[in-house]
């Protein structure tokens, strides 16, 4: 159903489903702030419907269900199908990393009395929106004895939280008359992490009691910052948003929102299917998707040709010609309609949050740039599936021309050769610390995924 409002499919007792979803996709996301935490937490939820590591297999047969990881930051999850691998599989594709800070390899240091942490934002955002509010560190200290600490401060019961401190207003004259992009600058961005003295140091007094105190709960050093990996995102769970509770408020949609959806897409799969279907979660898409965890490394043609090879069908040419045999949603957030910010919409091509699953043809910038535009055949099949299963479904550009734009991982698996479509959930507050999602889109979302890995 192209355009509608999809609150009249959902009126009355319907709605109690969507909600009972949207309870699951909140505590999932209050708990999945960073990469590695979705992949975790993917991995659990994949294990209790039956997915097996793919090194438990020495051959694969229909209906057998698989998961490859790689590197603790991606997860690919398939159903085998009865075809041949080479006509290509059904797959749904979206990012797990989200707009934050990272702290850089030598980030603690002390400055009148206060204990810092240095940081480097990661993606785009709006710096000043991350100043003055609750933050909580995760991530993970690699040290050189092979052992790994596993990092989370914030989010527990009974934590501290830390932040970054903002300009009083009453000393603000100066920075008041700075542009939004340098209110708040890239290097000030270091979070406070104490202000007591250890008692006996000589000098650092602050940062030296910092130390102890990971030391003493995480049996960690200074130098150990070297080799780890810790984020720096808002604090506390994502909640329900409006007085009828309608939307959900929170920390990563972009892109949990469609990760998660696609994940439960594969694992409510309840059929042997005759293609193979895929679901793969990447890392690294607000940096542009490079790195051995992105969308552009090799990792994802890997995993295809280790199915391949376990099914019995593996040949360069078998596996070229699968990934050109393949259809795919690029499975992104997209720009919704905001009540306050008209002026940025070309509003018959934008989408609206409660109106489902948004698909766009294409993204890019300026003229196009950088984007993925699918071909009108493979829209078209999109609309007969959307159709013939009753999914309420928009399409949209991100934005008026020459306003801005953005881009996805559609474009990197379209150069592989298969077709390929953004194919979404409208999002308000884009990579702020507050992201705002419909509940009746995410529902509608997941349908609309499984309804296309079924009958794609």
């Amino acid at each position: 159903m192209y355009g509608k409002n999809a609150a009249e499919k959902y009126a009355g007792e319907a709605l109690k489903e969507v909600y009972e979803f949207a309870e699951d996709y909140r505590d999932f996301l209050s708990n999945s702030k960073t990469e590695r935490l979705m992949v975790t937490n993917s991995k659990i939820l994949a294990e209790e419907a039956g997915f097996r590591d793919i090194s438990e297999f020495i051959e694969l047969v229909p209906g057998d269900k698989v998961y490859v990881i790689n590197r603790n930051k991606n997860i690919a999850l398939f159903v085998v199908g009865e075809d041949n691998l080479a006509n290509g599989l059904n797959i749904l594709g979206a990012h797990i990393d989200s707009p934050r800070m990272d702290l850089k390899q030598n980030p603690l240091y002390e400055s009148t009395e206060f204990a810092l942490l240095d940081t480097h934002y990661y993606g785009g955002i709006k710096k000043y929106q991350f100043v003055a509010r609750p933050l909580a560190l995760y991530g993970v200290v690699c040290k050189k004895d092979g052992t790994t600490v596993e990092v989370n401060i914030g989010d527990n019961e009974g934590d501290p939280v830390v932040g970054i401190s903002d300009l009083l207003i009453h000393l603000s004259a100066d920075q008041l008359q700075k542009p939004a992009a340098k209110v708040i600058e890239g290097e000030a961005l270091d979070i406070t992490v104490g202000s007591l003295p250890l008692e006996g140091a000589e000098k650092d007094k602050v940062k030296a009691n910092v130390l102890r105190i990971l030391k003493q709960k995480y049996g960690i050093e200074e130098e150990d910052f070297l080799s780890a990996e810790i984020e720096v995102v808002p604090a506390g769970p994502a909640r329900d948003y409006g007085l009828d509770s309608s939307m959900i408020a929170g920390y990563g949609h972009d892109d949990k929102v469609c990760a998660y959806t696609s994940l439960r897409a594969i694992l409510d799969f309840d059929e042997v299917p005759e293609k193979t279907v895929c679901t793969i979660l990447v890392d690294k898409e607000e940096v542009g998707s490079i790195g051995a965890t992105g969308a552009q490394s090799r990792f994802f043609e890997n995993a295809i040709a280790k199915i391949m090879n376990l099914k019995g069908e593996y040949s360069e040419l078998a596996l070229r010609d699968a990934l050109t045999n393949s259809k795919m949603l690029s499975s992104d957030v997209s720009a919704g309609v905001d009540p306050l910010f008209l002026g940025v919409n070309e509003l018959k091509n934008s989408c609206f949050l409660n109106h489902g699953i948004v698909f766009n043809k294409y993204t890019g910038s300026r003229g196009k740039s950088g984007c993925n535009d699918a071909n009108a055949e493979f829209v078209a099949e999109i609309r007969r599936i959307m159709d013939n299963n009753n999914i309420y479904y928009q399409t949209a550009e991100l934005g008026r021309v020459d306003q801005g734009g953005g881009g996805t991982i559609a474009y990197i698996l379209a150069n592989l050769n298969m077709d390929v479509i953004d194919a979404g959930i409208p999002v308000l507050n884009m990579h702020s610390p507050m992201e705002i999602v419909s509940k009746i889109d995410v529902f509608e979302a997941y349908k609309a995924y499984l309804a296309f890995i079924k009958n794609a």
